[in-house]
């Protein structure tokens, strides 16, 4: 009762701080405010990226006559639907503003529906049926709404009660896969939502997906290497809404700001078009309040996001005179929905397995960035969670060697008690155990691929058993990888050095039995496309998560032990740093 008083508190709170009055927020709600008029001002001459906490523009020439609207947003939950708010502080937060006669819309930048269990075991429909619950009006797709396959994404998209947006996913025929925006009429005011999706779809998400059987792309995301596809896409649809006669535009997209998203990041759709107002933003996870970009012309954009698992949830006022505030409400806790669907299957994932005598990590378990962040590691060095994935693809595949991206590894497991649950929040993708034979050169440009990003993180990083190797970042990537995000080559010196395989130097005209899972040696997910003609002798036999729990009960004897006690691994990779 004290928490739910609290989300209502909150929730009211934001009511009086972010509806039009000067009121400041309760120093106990963390209420973060930044405010922006639509109109271009000659007085704003900001960097790219300058936060706007509590700027205002100057006035419109001309008060629009509409009620303040109230645009809730969310984006990259990844099945967090008791973290951080949660789905029901945010159902609450809704209920409150509707209560208060606010015109409200709410709104998802995708990822919702993968990331852990309940999205796993129901291959997205849960999370669906929640949306569904809590009233979203609009989605888009990002990468992970892909995960299931495509005939599942758009099984999703039919469970929906409320409308997928993408204005450049195209289909087999190369038309739009999707509405490319909507207007939703609100408080006397007619909103466009135009939907982005991430090329880097392509590679995030399996390739096959996207393929017909002859390895031919057949579905794309205006993919082209200088963006210009993308950003025809994003301004035909503005352009289209604002004829249709929408009084504002807001880009709803799933981008992100990662360098290795160029040239297709948020920031670069935003300078590259016009006539969008607000962008709200995905992918990459970041927090941004309400951030200024110029758009092509040097007008002002406001640009947000949310972070991810709903550690905020993002509002957006529009006012009486067209003026824009973005608030991120980041305190709360629908709760009958989650738990009536959570019983459904609480018996299995609550069902212990094994245990463990040691915690085996994901995040540095001793140090923090120069922020005080953790610092994850499974995408960057050896771990002992990543050494005990690897070590289960091999043992229980009986091969010579054992490829598991860190990407692909999402949860950390604590010592104690590992149920079910706990195995399947490590392998959420519910990818299966393929294995192949794999030539030495073919080892080289995967772990070659796997470390180009280095000493930035990158999902596509592997974790090894049966193999060493070394990677010296004295040695600048030379990686070449198409279009598609798809490898090509390297076009230089590798950094990747000294891998030796049972002890012996690495043969690159001997085949290796290699094991992994489908996303990476069947569906070149990653951009793994080196294993194209490598031999499948294996094809997917077993589920990932299935296989750590068949090593861990049938080979380890049920206790993860004190083999696996060193967090940082036992020397499989090593890092030389940069002088």
């Amino acid at each position: 009762m004290k928490r739910i008083l609290l989300c209502f508190f909150l929730a009211i709170t934001l009511v009086l701080c972010s509806c039009g009055d000067n009121t400041p927020a309760n120093e106990n709600s963390e209420l973060q405010s930044g405010e922006v008029s639509n109109k271009e001002t000659s007085e704003q001459n900001r960097d790219e990226l300058s936060n706007s906490e509590n700027e205002s523009g100057t006035e419109p020439e001309t008060a629009l006559n509409h009620d303040e609207i109230v645009i809730l947003y969310t984006n990259d939950v990844h099945c967090g639907v008791n973290d951080g708010i949660g789905y029901k502080g945010l159902s609450l937060i809704k209920n409150s503003f509707e209560a208060q006669g606010k015109a409200v819309i709410l709104v998802d930048g995708g990822d919702s529906v993968q990331g852990d269990t309940i999205g796993t075991v129901s291959k997205g429909e849960y999370i669906i049926e929640l949306m569904n619950e809590v009233g979203y009006d609009v989605a888009i797709p990002g990468n992970h709404e892909f995960d299931y396959g495509m005939e599942q994404f758009f099984s999703l998209v039919e469970m929906a009660d409320f409308p997928y947006l993408s204005c450049n996913f195209t289909n087999p025929e190369g038309k739009l896969a999707l509405e490319p925006y909507r207007i939703i009429e609100a408080g006397g005011a007619k909103i466009a939502f135009v939907g982005i999706s991430t090329p880097k779809t392509l590679s995030s998400c399996s390739p096959t997906f996207f393929q017909d059987e002859n390895g031919n792309y057949i579905y794309g995301f205006c993919q082209d290497s200088t963006g210009e596809a993308l950003y025809n896409a994003v301004q035909d649809a503005v352009d289209s809404a604002k004829a249709d006669g929408a009084d504002y535009v807001i880009a709803l997209g799933h981008l992100g700001i990662e360098a290795e998203c160029k040239p297709w990041m948020s920031t670069d759709v935003i300078n590259n078009t016009t006539g969008i107002d607000v962008f709200i933003d995905a992918h990459s996870h970041s927090i941004l309040e309400s951030v200024i970009v110029k758009n092509k012309e040097g007008a002002d954009v406001v640009h947000t996001s949310t972070g991810t698992k709903l550690a905020n949830v993002g509002c957006l006022s529009i006012g009486t005179d067209g003026s824009f505030k973005t608030t991120l409400i980041n305190d709360g806790g629908i709760e009958s929905f989650i738990t009536e669907i959570e019983d459904s299957f609480a018996e299995l994932v609550n069902t212990v397995v094994a245990s463990s005598n040691v915690d085996l990590v994901i995040y540095d378990p001793f140090e923090t960035d120069s922020d005080g962040n953790p610092i994850r590691l499974i995408r960057i060095t050896e771990t002992n969670l990543g050494n005990l994935c690897a070590d289960a693809y091999r043992s229980i595949s009986g091969a010579d060697i054992a490829m598991v991206n860190g990407g692909g590894i999402r949860a950390e497991l604590k010592k104690g008690d590992v149920t079910y649950g706990d195995i399947i929040s490590v392998h959420p993708f519910g990818n299966e155990l393929c294995v192949v034979e794999a030539t030495g050169q073919m080892l080289l440009d995967a772990l070659e691929l796997g470390s180009a990003s280095l000493p930035g993180e990158d999902g596509s990083f592997q974790h090894v058993s049966g193999l060493t190797y070394e990677i010296d970042l004295n040695v600048e990537s030379s990686v070449k990888l198409d279009d598609k995000g798809q490898f090509i080559n390297v076009d230089g010196d590798y950094r990747v050095k000294n891998i030796k395989v049972g002890g012996e130097p690495l043969d690159l005209n001997k085949t290796y039995v290699l094991a992994g899972h489908n996303y990476m040696l069947k569906e070149f997910g990653g951009g793994f496309n080196m294993f194209k003609d490598a031999k499948m002798i294996q094809d997917c036999v077993m589920l990932d998560y299935q296989v750590v729990i068949n090593y861990i009960t049938d080979v380890l004897g049920g206790v993860i032990g004190e083999e696996y006690a060193e967090p940082y691994g036992e020397g499989r990779i090593t890092i030389i740093e940069a002088e």
